[in-house]
């Protein structure tokens, strides 16, 4: 009997239970898996949909809404359910739509005890509920996996141009976050009580995904995700390789060599000059914040050239606060173009 024919049987064997539920290779089922209940007796339970192969290969779960108003990724993971491709699935996918339900049903970030689910990691089934969440998530959805891709935007009233966020200290993490396909990949460690970091423990190797704001659909960041969901897919072997290969070869993707936050300078009503996705030089002007009356302009520069990244949307801003995500890089010139070029590919 040859190794191939002991692996296909080996797999054919495997059962793989959620909660109560279990699902057998070739199968696909939607699943909810029990949390905890609300003070008013309403279940709290997070949905899931597997599905699995016919052919043995990773376990890939692709997660939204861990922040429960951060809704690019929940359309994401809708639109990825729908592709025919999925037909040809090697091991399993796992799809949980909505991680944190009260935060989504509440269109808040947070759960009821106002504890970031992204910070209570592994969590503990004797703990708050963002803790006995995180445990049940840890148990039923990310020990079973190989790989992992959790689906993000930025914070209410901030937007995030899309970007791979990773640790790229690990080689395979790395190759995983520059196939993704977006042409800004940051190299971010590890903090403590997130879901990384525990899957990390794990060996699971996870890519977080960032793109566009709380609260909105848009629609070129979910084109960007469902596609960047695909690619991964195929890398790790879950999906045969594409037949479409880009003129010119595969896409360059950079990685800052830091990035940095502008702030308000002085409070008062904020003009913003700079867009997401601009590039700017070393004492740019980025926006100009006035009084009431319009009068006494305080300027805001770039310490340094770079890439904006990331912003806020709200024009009403305190003394410190947080204005602009500046990316930096070597040549941010080839950068610029790149994003432009990608911009332009995804509105096709």
């Amino acid at each position: 009997m040859s190794f191939e024919t002991t692996l296909s049987q080996e797999w054919e064997a495997l059962v793989l239970k959620f909660g109560s539920e279990k699902v057998l290779p070739g199968e696909r089922k939607q699943i909810y898996i029990d949390v905890a209940s609300m003070y008013d007796y309403t279940k709290l339970t997070i949905p899931v949909e597997v599905i699995r192969g016919n052919e043995p290969g990773p376990t890939l779960f692709v997660s939204a809404a861990i922040h429960g108003d951060e809704i690019n990724g929940v359309e994401i993971a809708k639109r990825l359910l729908k592709r025919v491709d999925l037909a040809r699935v090697r091991g399993t996918l796992i799809v949980v739509p909505v991680v944190n339900v009260f935060g989504f049903n509440n269109k808040s970030r947070y759960l009821p005890d106002r504890r970031d689910l992204n910070r209570s990691f592994p969590g503990s089934v004797a703990g708050s509920m963002a803790s006995r969440l995180a445990a049940v998530f840890m148990k039923e959805i990310v020990s079973k996996c190989t790989h992992g891709i959790d689906l993000h935007t930025g914070a209410i009233h901030r937007s995030n141009l899309p970007q791979i966020r990773a640790c790229l200290d690990d080689a395979e993490t790395e190759v995983l976050a520059r196939c993704f396909g977006v042409p800004v990949v940051l190299h971010s460690k590890l903090r403590d009580g997130s879901l990384r970091e525990a899957a990390r423990k794990k060996r699971v190797k996870v890519l977080l995904f960032e793109g566009g704001e709380a609260l909105r659909f848009e629609e070129d960041v979910i084109r960007i995700g469902v596609r960047g969901c695909l690619s991964v897919m195929r890398k790790i072997g879950m999906l045969p390789a594409s037949e479409k290969i880009p003129k010119g070869g595969p896409k360059k993707v950079y990685v800052p060599k830091q990035s940095y936050w502008a702030r308000a300078t002085h409070g008062g009503s904020f003009r913003a000059i700079k867009k997401l996705g601009d590039r700017v030089k070393d004492g740019e002007r980025l926006g100009v914040i006035t009084d009431l009356f319009g009068c006494d302009p305080y300027v805001v520069r770039a310490e340094e050239g770079g890439i904006i990244i990331g912003l806020s949307r709200i024009p009403l801003v305190n003394k410190g606060d947080a204005m602009f995500h500046i990316a930096t890089f070597k040549n941010s010139m080839r950068v610029k173009m790149a994003i432009d070029e990608f911009d332009d590919e995804v509105l096709l």
